[in-house]
């Protein structure tokens, strides 16, 4: 995982995780490449255990897995970068500590892909094995929207509290484990509950421009988080065990997928839906109490486990690419949402871990994202100039706020501009000048535009580029972009002009 030198940037993180999990399988020295070479032995399946499952059983169980587990070991990936290992490059704070950062994305900030300038992050991991925790937050303006993303181990959202959700007024909440049987103290505005152990609260704070930072800063200085004794004023609750956190890299990541998916589990109770695919695991050794011992299994075995991990592997990156609807050249879809959402689709929430782990739920904000323009063409300014023209009354239909952010095309990075902007957003409207006819029309290109234009033009790199939409709280009346690929509203496809 690549080092993050400036903030946490929720759903940029999978990229340097997925990238390096299978790199060098299908070399022709790899263990697949020469078990597969020749037959399966009698002998050799034996060797794994009576009741073991034969090799194309075993494929089957470690494509599932691989699928299924993608996102907690991701997560757990992140988690240890975060608040665990002090020495990550990554660290932020250890569990129950919030950290903030109050800080402007430019082209400067190399470390994470897709960057957002839009809202600025404070993060907590909580660890609620003790006992639950309290996260308070203060009164925030009805202008500025907000959002406090309660994501567990499972990558499962399971609530939200903000501008959205619970309003601008300030609330304590609580948040439990999975095997918390209190009741609610006085003073709690409301409880969520976590499928998992360890959870991931992620802040996001809205900047109206890059002069906005003390505001920012001001609202992120009221976000509390404590144990709900020192909330209540009583004792401290006796500690959790320590937990023996396993050291996790890129290469550690590559050969030992299944334990790091081994000890995730042992924080995160089955739920109903996942009682047969915890049976599968279990056959092969993988699962809480057990130990999948990788190194010691018969060559064969191994093979069968590679090849099934593979699988899932190629399963999940084309499930990415073939997901979302089409609208004029823009990508719209969702892969994020509770346990409920998900009800046993591994494959749609791994989707949803390695395009963008941690994301929002749709209905806290959608983010349409292209490549190409209305006729399908790969965007590059160094060969055209483009337009995004909104129809009269027809700007993106949200109830916080809308922006579109340009990213050079290879790297997914910021792009350097005479002018400092990588992003255009509502906040800016009365800035920008309208056409005659109400329509506004802004200028994607790598030059200026001219003086009178320059309000208007969104920087873009001198080659290809990718351009990210993201709408906040998106209206669900119409006109709207829900459902998501059938809404009344659909974003205006980017215009090539010369």
């Amino acid at each position: 995982m690549k080092e993050i030198r400036h903030r946490m940037l929720v759903g940029a993180l999978s990229v340097a995780l997925t990238a390096s999990l299978l790199a060098g399988c299908g070399k022709k020295d790899d263990a697949i490449t020469q078990a597969t070479k020749a037959p399966a032995s009698a002998a050799s399946a034996a060797a794994s255990g009576p009741a073991a499952p034969n090799l194309a059983e075993v494929r089957a169980i470690a494509e599932e897995g691989f699928v299924y587990g993608l996102p907690l070991v991701m997560n757990y990936a992140i988690m240890n970068a975060f608040s665990v290992n002090r020495d990550s490059g990554q660290f932020k704070a250890p569990f129950n500590k919030i950290h903030c950062e109050a800080n402007v994305f430019t082209h400067e900030n190399t470390a994470v892909v897709t960057p957002n300038s839009d809202t600025p992050y404070c993060l907590l991991w909580v660890d609620l094995r003790a006992e639950p925790m309290v996260v308070s937050v203060p009164a925030v303006p009805k202008s500025r929207y907000y959002s406090v993303h309660l994501c567990d181990g499972n990558t499962f959202n399971y609530g939200f509290i903000g501008t959205r959700t619970t309003g601008p007024d300030a609330g304590d909440y609580l948040i439990v484990g999975p095997d918390w049987k209190g009741e609610t103290p006085a003073g709690i505005k409301k409880v969520f509950r976590s499928s998992t152990q360890q959870s991931i609260v992620i802040f996001r704070t809205q900047l109206f421009s890059p002069a906005d930072l003390a505001g920012v800063a001001k609202v992120q200085a009221g976000y509390k988080a404590q144990p709900l004794s020192s909330f209540l004023g009583q004792p401290a609750a006796a500690a959790a065990p320590a937990i023996d956190f396993p050291k996790i890299d890129d290469a550690m990541l590559k050969a030992n997928f299944f334990d790091y998916l081994d000890f995730a589990l042992g924080f995160a109770p089955p739920g109903p839906e996942e009682k047969e695919i915890r049976a599968r695991l279990a056959s092969i050794g993988i699962g809480p109490g057990k130990t999948f011992a990788f190194k010691d299994l018969p060559p064969e075995h191994k093979a069968a486990v590679l090849q099934g991990m593979k699988a899932g592997d190629a399963k999940v990156d084309a499930a990415v690419a073939s997901f979302g609807h089409a609208i004029n050249g823009w990508n719209v879809g969702s892969a994020q949402g509770d346990r409920a959402y998900f009800n046993g689709n591994w494959l749609l929430r791994a989707v949803g871990a390695r395009a963008g782990i941690y994301g929002l739920d749709a209905a806290e904000a959608t983010y349409p994202m292209t490549r190409v323009d209305v006729a399908g063409n790969p965007l590059d300014s160094s060969k055209h100039r483009y337009t995004l023209t909104f129809a009269p009354g027809k700007l993106p239909p949200v109830n916080a706020f809308w922006s579109i952010t340009m990213y050079d095309g290879a790297s997914q990075l910021l792009v350097k501009n005479p002018i400092n902007r990588y992003l255009i957003n509502s906040p800016m409207l009365s800035a920008m000048k309208k056409n005659p006819d109400g329509s506004l029309t802004l200028y994607i290109q790598k030059d200026s535009p001219g003086k009178a234009k320059e309000a208007n033009w969104l920087p873009a790199p001198d080659g290809p580029m990718y351009v990210v939409m993201r709408l906040y709280w998106p209206k669900d009346a119409p006109p709207s972009i829900f459902p998501l690929g059938e809404g009344t509203w659909a974003p205006p496809g980017i215009v090539a002009s010369r």
